[in-house]
C-alpha cells in the first residue's frame, strides 16, 4: 500500500516539475532576450563600421555564407556579389547613420528594422547624394554567434 501511495505521489508531481522547468526556461530566455538584443545591435553597429571602412574581412565574418540582399538599386545580390561591389568601390559610403527601431527574436532568428541616412561615395550612381532608407535585416544564431542572413533596403522617395 505504501509503495502504491509513493508511486501515486511521484506520478502526481511530474506535471508540477514539468511546469516548474518550463517556467525556469522561460525566465532564462526572457533574461537572455536583452542580452541577445544587445549582441545583435552590437553586430549591426559593427557592420556599419565595416561598411564605412570597406573592411571586407569583418563583413565576411558578420554575414552568413548564404547572405542575400535586396539593395536600394532593386537588385538581389549574394554575399560574394556585395563584397565584390565593395572591393571595386562601386558600393561605398561617405557617411552612414543607422537607427534600429524594431527588434524581435524568434528563437534562433532575430528581425531588425529601422531607418538609415547615408551619403553614397565611390562609383555609386548616387555618389555624393544623401539618401534616406528603410531597412529590414534578418539575423540568426549560428555556432554560438549572431550572423546576418538577409537584408532588404529601399531608398525613400524625396518629398516634392
Amino acid at each position: 500500500m505504501r509503495r502504491i501511495l509513493a508511486i501515486a505521489v511521484l506520478v502526481s508531481l511530474i506535471p508540477v516539475l514539468i511546469v516548474m522547468g518550463q517556467a525556469r526556461a522561460s525566465r532564462a530566455r526572457s533574461s537572455n532576450s536583452a542580452d541577445v538584443e544587445r549582441e545583435v545591435r552590437r553586430a549591426s553597429a559593427e557592420e556599419v563600421t565595416a561598411l564605412m571602412a570597406r573592411d571586407t574581412t569583418a563583413l565576411e565574418r558578420i554575414w552568413s555564407d548564404d547572405f542575400v540582399v535586396t539593395n536600394p538599386l532593386n537588385q538581389l545580390v549574394d554575399k560574394r556579389q556585395v563584397l565584390a561591389l565593395i572591393e571595386t568601390d562601386t558600393l561605398a559610403f561617405r557617411s552612414y547613420d543607422r537607427r534600429i527601431e524594431y527588434f524581435h527574436r524568434f528563437g534562433d532568428v532575430a528581425v531588425v528594422a529601422g531607418s538609415e541616412v547615408v551619403i553614397w561615395a565611390g562609383s555609386m550612381p548616387l555618389a555624393g547624394t544623401p539618401s534616406s532608407l528603410r531597412f529590414t535585416a534578418v539575423w540568426r544564431e549560428h555556432d554560438g554567434r549572431w550572423e546576418e542572413v538577409a537584408r532588404h533596403a529601399n531608398v525613400l522617395p524625396q518629398p516634392r
